[in-house]
């Protein structure tokens, strides 16, 4: 349907006609898109047309008057819910018309219920506002007749295009910082969850400002891709807003299904992972464009200088060699001019590799060229190519934006092929701030000051690189990984042996810290099975490193000094067994502690529990001796005589003190045949931090601790009592709980795993399930990543076996009743 065939819809220009109009072409499947944007805008541009038209005092004539639309609308990518941007233009002859013309304009917009951002303003007084507000002036850059005096809006047109550039050297810098400030404040689109597809980094105003860039005349942003890019992430905007109702640019978890549905597209992740692809396009643009732009700007700022030292001649750009064919000229990485990339099929890796190494961006230009014309690399690689990969990986910090200009021109899957399936891929885990593609990376990067740690360095870092290849593929994605870094490292020219370390470390690369956190240590089956995955301390070695890496790579939740310190023991451990070692104790015959057999004492002659609350804390690694130790948290030693429901109803109190539990252990300690021959209590050493505040008294946990053993305190109602006072906002709505027995995971006890959403009283719970199972905990270890709690609790009968697989079975299930209820 044609602009004229939308108007003869309704023939008629009026409030009722438009909106009519406007509902049958939003909701008309055939089109969408730029024809729907296109025509919404044309659709729009005839109302407020004939609005001015039956309203302008000028007559036909429109003399010193025009309806001007700017941002925006003036560009004509109006979405189902964008606001209008009008700019009421006038020569300032009789105010008085202008503002009765401009009440007609806006009322009707008004009463559709359409939001308006309108101005009033003389040419001068545009110019002028323009020259105030870098925001008015980047709207009026996009300044589209509408109608009247069309001489004074090309006037405008002009004036303000001139202004634009003649003042570019003072406007893109802050233009720039503008971009930066929004940046901090949105983050990254091609990261985020629920991105802002208008305000994040790589989102619409990004691509806005790039335009604005190219109007200056200054530089010029990369075009290939740039133009899909922007019109993809308009067509996911048209579909939020049609989904929603709503002019909102935040792409929420809850609606992201109907908006891929919408757009036609597979699922959420689908269109995650275009939206992703776009804001990559956008921030590579952006990146190249404002690295032109400050160029430009200090080569103006210092040519005159060199003019007049050199007496008026150009001057010639220096350029210092950086690798075979690469060398380093005005801040970037180019090609030299004898570089052959047709003849040379390494150069693109030691390109990338030399610009890391000097922390230099590499220039578009010598990628592009690369991209074009430079040779694919035969398999296997040679040893230069491997050495350039290791190289470049190895780099630090710097490693990122050369990898992200290799990406930006297709070479990277082109290198390795299985990239593809990880590129721009979302990850709905709120513990991971990165993509998978860009997760690999900073694993690297992470890895690469790790390296000093390990004899085998260059396996080390490819090994980050591949550790989560995987997750492109249906299934485990360590076992899908195992099978495609058997292949890349094989391509890439690693021998046998290798093949089958790096193939070993993707496989296990969760082995530690899932171990660490959620077995017993003590148990020597938890040991040995680590020892028999990893088979020798060279590999323990550089598996203990990527572990670190790929946890400081994950987010803020997935590390910290108390995991790397189980970590570290587990691996102490394991790197005894691997030694010839073997230890074959059992963890309750393991002796108290003459603090542990002193709380004993004193809770059997008491009669009721005793506790002692001791602060630990772990000083940081050498290699961040300039940061703080973080605490561990506070060591809480329990001693109680022997009875039932101990672990539910310390969890409850320390629920109701907002005490989180980050690891503990619970076993019965024999008594000195000099106090009692049969005597008995049960040991429960907690490690225990506070939600917020400070801690608890322990006479006050102590006596809480009393009244819950005798039943005089109600927890369950306390916790509900205070969860209604404090109700939760909603939000997305969390996966439920799954509880699983792990096989073969102890000789001496059965492991219940569960993995749930965190919550106060959480353990609480569980511990009541437990007891009502009539299982007996002897140890657990608890992990809490971001919103997730992901616990392990050994448990036996009451001989202190482990479970029969049915038991063990229907007490999973029935935790698992208990935590859904």
């Amino acid at each position: 349907m044609t602009r004229t065939d939308d108007r003869k819809e309704t023939d008629d220009t009026g409030p009722s006609g438009y909106a009519a109009a406007r509902l049958h072409l939003l909701t008309e499947e055939a089109r969408s898109g730029p024809p729907r944007r296109t025509a919404l805008a044309g659709l729009t541009d005839d109302w407020l047309t004939g609005l001015f038209t039956a309203a302008a005092p000028a007559g036909p004539s429109f003399k010193g008057i025009s309806l001007v639309a700017v941002g925006g609308y003036g560009r004509g990518e109006l979405s189902p819910r964008s606001d209008l941007d009008l700019l009421l233009l006038h020569d300032g002859s009789d105010p008085a018309a202008v503002a009765a013309l401009a009440d007609r304009l806006w009322y009707p917009v008004w009463d559709l219920g359409i939001s308006l951002d309108h101005s009033v303003r003389t040419p001068a007084e545009a110019r002028k506002t323009a020259g105030d507000d870098l925001k008015v002036q980047l709207g009026l850059l996009d300044a589209r007749h509408l109608a009247g005096d069309l001489g004074l809006t090309a006037g405008l047109r002009t004036a303000i295009l001139a202004d634009w550039r003649n003042q570019a050297p003072k406007r893109l810098p802050e233009l720039q910082e503008l971009c930066a400030e929004r940046a901090e404040r949105h983050g990254e689109l091609r990261f985020l969850l629920e991105p802002d597809l208008k305000e994040a980094r790589g989102g619409l105003r990004d691509a806005t400002a790039l335009r604005a860039v190219a109007a200056s005349w200054l530089a010029d942003a990369p075009r290939e891709g740039l133009a899909d890019a922007r019109r993809r992430l308009l067509d996911a905007r048209d579909a939020l807003h049609l989904v929603t109702g709503r002019a909102t640019d935040r792409l929420a978890l809850q609606e992201q299904d109907q908006v891929a549905a919408e757009l036609g597209l597979l699922d959420a992740d689908t269109l995650l992972r275009q939206v992703y692809e776009s804001a990559r396009v956008i921030s590579y643009a952006g990146d190249v464009t404002w690295r032109e732009v400050n160029r430009v700007l200090r080569a103006r700022a210092v040519r005159p200088r060199l003019r007049a030292m050199l007496g008026g001649g150009k001057p010639v750009a220096e350029r210092t060699p950086l690798a075979e064919g690469v060398v380093e000229q005005e801040g970037e990485a180019v090609l030299a001019r004898t570089a052959r990339p047709e003849r040379d099929p390494v150069l693109p890796l030691r390109a990338a590799a030399a610009a890391a190494q000097a922390a230099l961006p590499l220039s578009p230009h010598a990628v592009r060229r690369m991209a074009a014309t430079a040779r694919p690399l035969p398999t296997p690689w040679p040893a230069e190519a491997r050495e350039q990969l290791i190289t470049l990986l190895g780099s630090g910090r710097p490693t990122v934006d050369v990898w992200e200009a290799l990406e930006a021109e297709g070479l990277i899957t082109r290198l390795l092929p299985d990239w593809e399936r990880v590129r721009c891929r979302p990850q709905r885990n709120a513990v991971h701030l990165w993509t998978v593609d860009r997760h690999l990376i900073e694993t690297a990067v992470r890895a690469s000051a790790l390296t000093r740690r390990v004899s085998r360095p260059d396996l080390l870092l490819v090994a980050a690189l591949l550790h989560d290849i995987g997750k492109g593929w249906p299934g485990d994605h360590s076992v899908a990984g195992e099978i495609i870094a058997r292949d890349v490292a094989a391509r890439l020219g690693f021998d046998r042996t290798d093949v089958t370390v790096l193939a070993t470390l993707v496989r296990h690369h969760l082995l530690l810290v899932e171990t660490a956190t959620r077995r017993d240590l003590d148990d020597p089956a938890t040991v040995r099975a680590v020892a028999d995955a990893v088979g020798s301390q060279s590999t323990l070695e550089l598996l203990h490193a990527l572990t670190e890496a790929d946890a400081l790579a994950t987010g803020p939740a997935a590390w910290s000094t108390w995991r790397g310190s189980l970590v570290t023991d587990l691996v102490g451990r394991v790197a005894a067994v691997l030694a010839g070692e073997h230890p074959d104790t059992e963890p309750e015959t393991a002796a108290p502690t003459a603090e542990q057999e002193r709380l004993a004492i004193e809770a059997h002659r008491t009669g009721g529990p005793v506790l002692a609350l001791r602060a630990q804390a772990e000083p940081a690694p050498p290699e961040e001796s300039e940061e703080t130790g973080e605490p561990l948290g506070v060591e809480l030693v329990i001693a109680v005589p022997d009875q039932p429901g101990v672990l539910p109803a310390l969890a409850g109190v320390l629920a109701l003190h907002r005490l989180t539990v980050r690891t503990g252990g619970l076993r019965t300690l024999r008594l000195p045949d000099d106090v009692d021959d049969d005597g008995s209590v049960l040991l429960l050493d907690w490690r225990v931090a506070a939600e917020y505040g400070s801690l608890p008294q322990a006479t006050r946990l102590r006596a809480d601790l009393v009244r819950a053993l005798d039943g005089t305190l109600d927890i369950t109602s306390r916790l509900a009592e205070r969860d209604a006072a404090y109700p939760r906002r909603r939000g997305r709505t969390a996966p439920p709980p799954r509880v699983t027995v792990a096989p073969a995971a102890s000789r001496h006890a059965t492991v219940i795993e569960v993995r749930a959403q965190d919550a106060p009283g959480l353990l609480f719970r569980i511990g009541s399930a437990l007891e009502k199972a009539a299982v007996r905990v002897r140890s657990m270890h608890v992990s809490t990543l971001g919103a997730n709690a992901v616990d392990a609790f050994y448990v036996t009968s009451g001989t202190g076996a482990p479970l029969p697989p049915e038991d063990a079975t229907a007490t999973a299930r029935a935790l698992e009743e208990a935590l859904r209820a």
